[in-house]
């Protein structure tokens, strides 16, 4: 099967080829929009990622051209029409999992990065200034993390926190029968609010969950609360985390993923403005620490992340339905 790569990245080209098989891969930096949608012509499938757009008219314009076949390089969907592709006959299918432990050591790493002042101690060594005054941090033992969406990432980052000796709440809808073996105590989403030290999102962007963290939920956070999402940017109103901040309603965030970051993210932007003034904001904030949407960048999740999405194209180069088929 002949397969365009749309987002493409020179990191994860190995990872796609040692997977391939027969398939005929080709490669493209651009992302998937109504103006580049035309680049699939004599395709007969093409594999997209988070940035790219998968919207009603572009999944129109794609089927005008049979494509027939869409594989997400991500476990999220919220990029594409879903309705739209059914109801065009476009088979889509995601990652539904790779390296749990990719996305919730990062979320850690942020948090501990965060915490610990790693960041400004670095500068600080860097100008043989060597005191400690600004660096104080806290102990992750005995503190109350809580836990949005309790899948296999949430409960990855659920058991390294137990590790550290925290006690940890969760709110998810759906319980996880693991939780229990690790501790983890589910309470109403208001709760959590109230009682943890240390908030991390791992749920899927939704209806139910966009804004999820508005300015009623910072409202009623505990104060000094430090909040890690490493799911989607959305879920987090940017405008209100940016209150929540400037008026030291929270202790801090350390974000791998932004509201807006489909203009920012993934590309080289050395050299030009950036006009996104909430962005720029959250970048200049001592207690906020930001990374480019790179938390699943580990060399177990990218082979995961390549192997599905042949797997799939496998399967529908067989005429069979793929596993992971939405």
């Amino acid at each position: 099967m002949r397969v365009l790569i749309y987002s493409s990245h020179p990191y994860e080209r190995p990872f796609l080829e040692k997977e391939a098989g027969q398939h005929d891969l080709a490669y493209t930096e651009q992302r998937l929009s109504l103006q580049t949608a035309q680049l699939a012509e004599g395709f007969e499938a093409i594999a997209i990622f988070t940035a790219d757009d998968a919207s009603a008219p572009v999944l129109q314009k794609l089927a005008a051209m049979n494509i027939r076949y869409i594989a997400l390089r991500s476990v999220g969907y919220d990029h594409v029409d879903l309705t739209k592709a059914h109801a065009l006959g476009i088979h889509i299918a995601n990652v539904p999992e790779y390296s749990p432990y990719s996305v919730a050591e990062h979320a850690v790493a942020l948090l501990m990065a965060l915490n610990r002042k790693i960041a400004e101690s670095r500068l600080l060594i860097q100008l043989q200034d060597y005191r400690l005054d600004i660096l104080t941090g806290f102990d992750i033992h005995g503190k109350t993390v809580g836990i949005v969406g309790t899948g296999k990432i949430g409960m990855a980052f659920a058991s390294i926190m137990k590790g550290f000796g925290a006690h940890i709440l969760a709110f998810d809808p759906i319980e996880n029968p693991e939780a229990s073996s690790l501790g983890i105590r589910y309470v109403p989403f208001d709760i959590l609010l109230k009682e943890c030290d240390i908030i991390s999102l791992h749920c899927p962007l939704n209806e139910h969950t966009k804004y999820l963290f508005s300015r009623d939920a910072f409202s009623k956070i505990k104060p000094g609360c430090i909040l890690i999402n490493t799911a989607r940017g959305a879920i987090v109103q940017t405008e209100a985390l940016l209150d929540a901040l400037d008026q030291n309603q929270i202790g801090g965030a350390c974000l791998d993923v932004y509201e807006r970051e489909k203009a920012i993210f993934f590309q080289d932007l050395r050299g030009k403005i950036i006009k996104d003034t909430q962005y720029t904001h959250l970048l200049s904030m001592k207690n906020v620490l930001i990374t480019g949407h790179q938390a699943f960048l580990t060399k177990e999740a990218l082979t995961g992340i390549a192997r599905t999405t042949l797997q799939t194209i496998a399967s529908w180069a067989k005429g069979q339905r793929a596993a992971s088929e939405l």
